[in-house]
């Protein structure tokens, strides 16, 4: 076979192909030597308070070096990088573009705290793996080559060339900012998370010191800039996360090959479980629990009678320690108590009907966790109930499966990524790296989540609340939802039931948990910040294109020049930004529920349209903008009215009914089926019309 001419030994690409690997493999020793350095300084006695800072200022700098190294104000540049990315580069990117906070830091979690396969209306975290790397086989079938075949700039644009007029393009627009608008949230959330871990800043203080990271290397540079960023990041997390579950896997089995090895310890757990499900403690624990349900009713009932109590008792014990001369951090403790009650009925009856779920749920064997390895809820042989929750758990895995790789194929600030390669079988290659490269990870994640549960069962549970490891303490002064124990019963050791470990800390503890140096527990802070800077930067740059390419350039200001255009970009990349991060701060939800909801939206409002677009020579216009709005709305409606804070701020009591028992994060399984539905009826009952041809290059 003869090579491409670009692909010949002396062409301009095979050199810049050569200057990149030299590059890269500097970055790499450089990076390693500058770990070992600090292992080394963390040796001779340098302080942990030192060690955090040093790891975040020294990373984000990295990249932002990179980032100012990358600026343009060229369009092709900005846009799709030159579109000159050799395909490995590009799929490295593409996998750390992909490896969101979600992945890197609560994919572990999500499958330590559900199981394989999780509970009756909780899908278990595998259905994660299996979804998003399931959707990278979508994007290599039967989007991406089509994509980069046309030439174009962002998704919308395909929509645009596609079906012509207006419409599907500011619906395509729109869609792509409220789906990476909710994804970016769950990033900030992340880069917030972890700053504040590393610096000991508070959570918002520490969310505007990774922003300054994501801004530095998207603002300049746009694609260019965090397009080598990523490659960068993408080193950082891959080093973070698999020296801790290798360590894991050697200090319990003697084999640093975790996905190998892992299952060894399955049987182990399962034999665990059953021991602590037999346990006296664990089930003084269960009625602490259920007794705590029991009052949290009890205050429902008359939420208004229970609320003026609740405040005239804590003013009262403020009362008492003034007067016994209490030690004063007695006195501020029994303020914050008194200041965190409900403001009113309505906040009331929200937060004790949150705590009496919580309490009812601890209230189950394993702290309300379900078996490991079991694969779903309930006995397909069993009881009518068990019947029932085993087809509930089956289904809801299947959906979040099918929303996951729907999604993905549907995830603008991914498809753009394939933008930049320099054809399109180097797109197709492109994408299989990616694939490997996430593979990588992915194959981890389920062999960390078991060993830190065989951790914390045989090493934490058991043990003294007098001598509690310090990472439990250091991560509840971050966030108590992170991590929590206290003793329920009142004898002094720790049970099960009573440790509380959000989705959101497992990742990022376990190097603590395995007994490893600090430094790596820094080295997996700067992986997680990573995996959120890499995937921000992407989701911002698409939010900042659609507002200013897709939106203001077609309808409000087309006599713009392309630097003009490059420029606003730069200026509602910032805007959004801050926004998010804005809204970050409030703290809305645990990082995946988030990314699903994006995911759900993603590809109900933007895949059939495009799929059927690609495949489908009769779709139409109208098909198209009947079939987004119908499957985007459709997702949309049954999110909001499934959303418990939603129906208590408009006063509507009880959960909302389930349709066929799925869960709302994967409701977009309904808006992709009514969405392709729609837009074939409306394609084939309206009369099609002449559209331009699709193979043209966008306008930068």
């Amino acid at each position: 076979m003869i090579a491409p001419m670009d692909d010949l030994p002396g062409s301009p690409a095979a050199s810049y192909e050569r200057r990149i690997r030299r590059v890269l493999a500097a970055f790499v020793g450089g990076f390693l030597l500058f770990l070992a350095a600090l292992a080394w300084a963390e040796q001779q006695g340098l302080s942990r308070f030192w060690l955090g800072p040093i790891f975040m200022f020294s990373t984000v700098m990295m990249y932002a070096a990179i980032g100012i190294r990358g600026r343009t104000t060229d369009p092709e540049e900005y846009y799709v990088a030159g579109r000159r990315i050799p395909p490995m580069y590009n799929g490295m990117a593409a996998a750390a573009d992909w490896m969101s906070a979600a992945s890197f830091i609560s994919l572990a979690g999500g499958l330590y705290l559900q199981g394989f396969s999780g509970s009756e209306r909780q899908p278990g975290g595998l259905a994660y793996v299996l979804g998003w790397t399931g959707g990278f086989v979508l994007v290599a079938l039967l989007v991406a080559p089509y994509l980069r075949r046309m030439g174009l700039y962002t998704v919308p644009d395909y929509f645009h060339v596609r079906y012509g007029g207006d419409w599907p393009r500011r619906l395509a627009a729109l869609a792509a900012i409220i789906c990476s608008f909710t994804y970016v949230v769950a990033q900030i959330y992340g880069i917030g998370l972890i700053a504040s871990r590393l610096t000991g800043v508070q959570f918002e203080i520490g969310i505007l010191l990774g922003l300054g990271g994501v801004l530095l290397c998207s603002f300049l540079g746009g694609m260019r800039a965090i397009t080598w960023t990523q490659v960068a990041q993408y080193i950082v997390l891959l080093l973070a996360f698999l020296i801790p579950v290798s360590w894991l896997a050697y200090k319990q089995l003697g084999n640093p090959m975790a996905p190998l090895v892992y299952g060894m310890q399955m049987q182990k757990i399962a034999d665990l479980e059953s021991q602590l499900m037999a346990s006296p403690g664990e089930r003084e624990v269960q009625q602490v629990f259920l007794q705590r349900a029991a009052d949290y009713r009890a205050k429902l009932a008359d939420v208004e009678g229970a609320l003026v109590r609740e405040r005239a008792a804590a003013r009262e014990r403020i009362r008492q320690l003034k007067a016994q001369d209490a030690d004063p951090a007695r006195i501020v403790a029994a303020n914050r108590e008194l200041a965190a009650l409900p403001r009113d009925p309505a906040s009331a009856r929200e937060y004790w009907t949150r705590l009496q779920q919580e309490s009812l749920q601890r209230a189950q064997p394993l702290g309300g966790l379900p078996p490991h390895g079991t694969p779903f809820a309930g006995d397909p042989d069993g009881s009518a109930a068990e019947r029932d929750a085993f087809n509930g758990s089956r289904a809801n895995f299947l959906a979040l499966v099918f929303c996951l790789m729907a999604g993905t194929a549907g995830l603008p600030h991914l498809l753009t990524r394939f933008y930049t390669t320099r054809s399109v079988a180097d797109t197709r290659t492109s994408v299989a790296w990616a694939l490997f490269f996430v593979g990588l990870l992915y194959l981890s994640v389920p062999a960390l989540a078991v060993l830190v549960k065989f951790e914390v069962m045989q090493g934490l549970v058991g043990s003294s609340f007098d001598a509690l490891p310090a990472w439990i303490v250091q991560w509840g002064r971050v966030d108590p939802a992170l991590a929590s124990v206290s003793d329920v019963n009142g004898d002094g050791r720790v049970q099960f039931g009573e440790i509380h470990m959000g989705a959101d800390i497992i990742m990022l503890a376990t190097p603590e948990i395995g007994g490893l140096p600090y430094v790596i527990s820094g080295l997996v802070a700067a992986g997680g910040l990573a995996a959120a800077l890499s995937t921000a930067d992407g989701l911002l740059l698409t939010i900042s294109n659609a507002l200013v390419r897709d939106l203001f350039w077609h309808d409000i200001g087309p006599r713009t020049t392309p630097e003009q255009r490059v420029i606003l970009s730069k200026f509602a990349l910032l805007g959004v930004a801050l926004l998010a991060a804005m809204v970050a701060t409030l703290k809305p939800a645990d990082i995946l529920p988030l990314v699903s909801a994006s995911f759900s939206l993603a590809a109900s409002a933007l895949l059939p349209a495009m799929v059927l677009g690609i495949f489908w020579p009769r779709a139409t216009r109208s098909g198209a903008v009947a079939g987004m709005l119908a499957g985007f709305g459709v997702t949309v409606y049954y999110m909001a009215s499934s959303s418990h804070t939603l129906r208590t701020v408009l006063g509507v009591a009880g959960e909302a009914p389930l349709w066929f028992g799925i869960m709302p994060a994967a409701g977009g399984v309904f808006g992709v089926a009514l969405g392709a539905a729609t837009m074939v009826v409306v394609s084939l009952a309206l009369p099609a019309r002449v559209l331009p041809a699709a193979s043209g290059a966008g306008n930068p």
